[in-house]
């Protein structure tokens, strides 16, 4: 892609961003192909980050700051902090728990001692379909709120996103993980979530949190706490299927 080119040829302390209008040939995690119509707010942003931070030692957080980045873009607008966008471990950003509005996609590359990251991330701002978009959010909030929230933009969103991504990475490099996983619980859609270990038959766990590496971490009863890792290519939510590391 022309970012991933020219994101080695900039001077250190350039942020670059690409913003698509539509995108032909959008791409998901283990291959998926991301849908991607007009209303939708796309963007590449390319970030660098030492390898001896606390970011730099913990690179698969930077999903998870990038999710969180979105949801916050929406509900740090004063009015807007009660519309029902949500991340959903990995890199999903969704509707509740019921549908998803949008993903992030992360690419690193490690040169020397810096990481450059290339950061995908996509989400439904005023397309209906193929699902669900915020200003759908918004208007159903209106409806039932009888508040009268303005439609957002993508370009607006997009720029909000970056914003707060910016922010979400300083205090993380100053903090580490504590400094934004209160943030992030607070919106994520797995609080008390009940998942099967191993396959549809295996032994019941909660979900309690992320670990320091931004992976999952269950409670089996009588048991200690594990970190796991996803099944295949996505964390489905409704087969529950966790793999222990």
């Amino acid at each position: 892609s022309l970012i991933g080119r020219l994101m080695f040829d900039l001077p250190e302390e350039m942020g670059l961003i690409a913003v698509a209008v539509r995108q032909t040939q959008g791409k998901g995690r283990g291959g998926n192909v991301w849908l991607s119509p007009m209303g939708c707010a796309l963007s590449t942003l390319h970030i660098s980050i030492p390898l001896h931070s606390n970011l730099g030692q913990r690179i698969p957080f930077i999903q998870h700051l990038v999710s969180l980045a979105v949801v916050e873009a929406v509900r740090s607008i004063p009015g807007y902090e009660d519309i029902e966008l949500r991340v959903k471990w990995p890199n999903d950003i969704y509707y509740s728990d019921l549908m998803k509005i949008g993903g992030v996609l992360v690419n690193s590359t490690l040169i020397e001692t810096t990481f450059h990251i290339l950061i995908g991330f996509g989400f439904n701002v005023s397309n209906s379909n193929p699902t669900i978009c915020i200003n759908d959010l918004i208007a159903k909030f209106n409806r039932e709120e009888g508040t009268e929230l303005r439609p957002l933009s993508a370009d607006c969103l997009i720029a909000r996103t970056v914003t707060v991504l910016e922010r979400l990475v300083e205090v993380f490099q100053e903090k580490g993980p504590n400094g934004v996983l209160p943030q992030y619980y607070k919106y994520w859609v797995h609080s008390g979530q009940r998942v099967r270990l191993r396959g549809e038959d295996g032994p019941l766990a909660w979900i309690v949190g992320i670990d320091d590496f931004g992976y999952l971490q269950v409670h089996q009863e009588g048991q200690d706490v594990e970190s796991v890792h996803p099944d295949g290519n996505s964390f489905d939510m409704l087969r529950n299927l966790i793999v222990p590391k």
